[in-house]
Order: C-alpha cells, then sequence, then structure tokens
C-alpha cells in the first residue's frame, strides 16, 4: 500500500507527509506536484502537472490512496480562468489516473467557498451557491470526484471542506494577521462579530489518516473546522494571549478602512501585509460552517483552539507564527 499525493509540495501535503511518515514508515509516499517542495521531505517527488492527462510511471495497487490537494486555491490572487483550468481539469486527470490505475480510495480536499458568502450557517446540507470562480471550480471538482465514485461502488470518496487552515508554512490568513497584529497594524474593520471557520493543519492530516483507515465504500463529506466556529474578536484574542502580545485592537468603519486598503496596496501594503479592499471585505463577511457532524464522530482534535496557537508559535521557537 503507498501514499499519493498530488499537490504534496503545499502547505497541508508537507504536514501530511510528516505524519504519514511517521505512522507509517514502511509506506512508499510519492508528491506529484508541478515543483519540488522547499525543503527535503520523507517521499519521493514526481514531476506532474495536473493540467494535463498523468502517466506518472511508478508502481500501483488497488489499495493504495490518492490525496488529492492539486489545485489554485489562494482568492484574490489570479486570473478567473487559472481557477477553472487548474482545479476542473486537475480533478478530471486525477479521477482518470485513479481508474487507470484500479485505485479505489481518494481523499479530496475541498473547500467551504462552494458554499458561497453568506452569514447564515452551513451545514454538509446546505444547497452550495458558489459566488467567486475559485468556489464554482471548486464545486465543479467535487461533482467530477462524485461522478468517479458512482462509477464503482466499491470505490471510497473522502470529501472534506476546511475552513481557514492555520499552522507552520500556512503564509496565509492566519500568519498575515499574526503580523499585522504585531505590527499595530490590525484593527476590525467595522465589526468584531465576523465568524470565520478554521482548523489546525496537524488535526487536519490526522483526521485525513483516520478517514482513510476509517471509511466505507461510498462518499463521505465533512467540513472541517471548529465546533463552534469562532469569531474575528475571538481568534485575535487567543492569538494575543497564546504569543505573549499585548494590544488594544480598535474598530474603525468599514468605509475609511477600505478606503485606506485602495490605498496602501499600491503603495506596497498589498504586498507586505496583504492589504488590499478584496482582503478586508473578506474580514467583514462570515464563514459561518458547522463543524457539529464531524464534532459526532469518534474522531477527537488532538488541540483546542487556543493550544493549536500556542503547538505553532512554539514550533516557531515562539519567535513569531510563520
Amino acid at each position: 500500500m503507498n501514499y499519493i499525493i498530488f499537490g504534496g509540495s503545499g502547505f497541508i501535503g508537507g504536514h501530511l507527509t510528516r505524519l504519514l511518515h511517521e505512522a507509517h514508515p514502511e509506506r512508499a509516499i510519492y508528491n506529484m506536484d508541478l515543483v519540488p517542495p522547499e525543503q527535503p521531505r520523507d517521499s519521493t517527488f514526481v514531476k506532474v502537472d495536473v493540467r494535463q492527462p498523468i502517466t506518472a510511471d511508478i508502481a500501483t495497487s488497488p489499495d493504495d490512496v490518492i490525496f488529492n490537494f492539486a489545485a489554485i486555491h489562494r482568492t484574490p490572487g489570479y486570473p478567473d480562468k487559472d481557477y477553472f483550468e487548474t482545479n476542473m481539469l486537475g480533478a478530471e486527470n486525477v479521477t482518470a489516473y485513479a481508474s487507470a490505475q484500479g485505485i479505489t480510495t481518494i481523499l479530496f480536499t475541498s473547500s467551504i467557498a462552494p458554499y458561497g458568502a453568506s452569514e447564515e450557517l452551513k451545514t454538509e446540507e446546505s444547497l452550495p451557491m458558489p459566488n467567486t470562480p475559485y468556489g464554482i471550480s471548486k464545486l465543479v471538482a467535487e461533482k467530477t470526484h462524485r461522478i468517479w465514485q458512482a462509477a464503482d461502488n466499491s470505490r471510497r470518496l473522502i470529501i472534506l471542506r476546511p475552513g481557514v487552515v492555520f499552522g507552520t508554512a500556512e503564509n496565509g490568513n492566519f500568519t498575515r494577521l499574526y503580523w499585522a497584529l504585531r505590527g499595530h497594524k490590525f484593527m476590525f474593520p467595522g465589526r468584531r462579530d465576523t465568524i470565520k471557520a478554521c482548523i489546525y493543519v496537524k488535526d487536519l492530516v490526522r483526521l485525513m489518516l483516520h478517514l482513510t483507515e476509517q471509511s466505507q465504500p461510498g462518499v463521505t463529506l465533512y467540513n472541517c473546522t471548529y465546533y463552534p466556529a469562532y469569531t474575528i474578536q475571538e481568534i485575535v484574542d487567543n492569538m494575543l494571549q497564546a504569543t505573549g502580545l499585548k494590544r488594544t485592537i480598535l474598530k474603525i468603519p468599514a468605509g475609511p478602512m477600505l478606503a485606506a486598503a485602495a490605498i496602501i496596496g499600491p503603495l506596497g501594503g498589498k504586498r507586505a501585509l496583504g492589504i488590499c479592499p478584496a482582503r478586508v471585505k473578506k474580514l467583514m463577511i462570515s464563514t459561518n460552517i458547522s463543524g457539529e457532524k464531524l464534532a459526532q464522530t469518534n474522531f477527537k482534535f488532538k488541540f483546542s483552539f487556543r493550544d493549536a496557537l500556542i503547538d505553532w508559535f512554539n514550533d516557531n521557537h515562539k519567535e513569531g507564527l510563520k
């Protein structure tokens, strides 16, 4: 039995590779990606462009497990066409590869973006209504994986919809938030009660391994987030306490903050802190995603939210969150 990780050079792929090697050092791990990881990993790198038919020459068996992380996901950040080309064609080519190799288990990391922007609580039963190219492309990719599973009822498909994933090497929303707080450059834009569903990367990859070892044939779908989800006020308070920062965070009206972001971005703020009107607007809209279904299973998070931030801080020798 082998592990085949499409998009294994990325943030989540690195953490999963480390966990798989610790849990099953006797098994081969293949990192199928367009670029090799920045640091050596306990896996074999195989150059693959998921936008093209996959013809990787590696030994496979039906009980291998495919993890499909290959995607363009940072939004805003890419032309609309790129999300569709990578995320949709990637799903088609990965599932075609699984079929050709006779592999019967795929874990696909989707997103909460297919739910669309809304203040309403979203569960796995909610009707997806994506309103961004990224969200649309991920929903289509989910459907492609479902078509693959439906062709053979012995196949196992696990679809995960994580909230914001944070942890070492994230270089995303939580990292930007920490450095903005540390630099006295963060203020609540218009409100403090915006809900932001999130999950620690170490618990996310633990869940992935657990599900590939426990799930039965068919389709398994979970939102991956703390339950209940935290507000931006709670996230900031926990981050300050976990890292020892002492700050008083003000709230300012949304209008002036959007105007400031429009000015600061072109002057270099976007490059330094991720400041731009689109990101400020994202801070003002809730991702109110329910993790109740996952909370009711026999899988338990290893880390509370506060403990996850402390663990991340410790992994960086208490020098910051990065």
